[in-house]
């Protein structure tokens, strides 16, 4: 199946962040990135990447 990526929503950005946090967390971070740059609401797009954050400045 192909999908042209022009036509995929933040929803569906935010749900392939949800399945890949686990397992794939810098790609979900990516994901949840996109999704982040295509909402409109500056607030919104602040809480999309505090709830994805990049898991390679997260070392302590």
């Amino acid at each position: 199946m192909t999908h042209d990526p022009a036509d995929l929503t933040v929803d569906d950005y935010l749900d392939g962040a949800r399945e890949m946090a686990a397992a794939r967390p810098f790609l979900a971070h990516l994901l949840a990135e996109e999704a982040a740059r295509r909402v409109d609401d500056p607030a919104t797009a602040r809480s999309i990447r505090a709830q994805y954050t990049d898991p390679t400045t997260d070392r302590g």
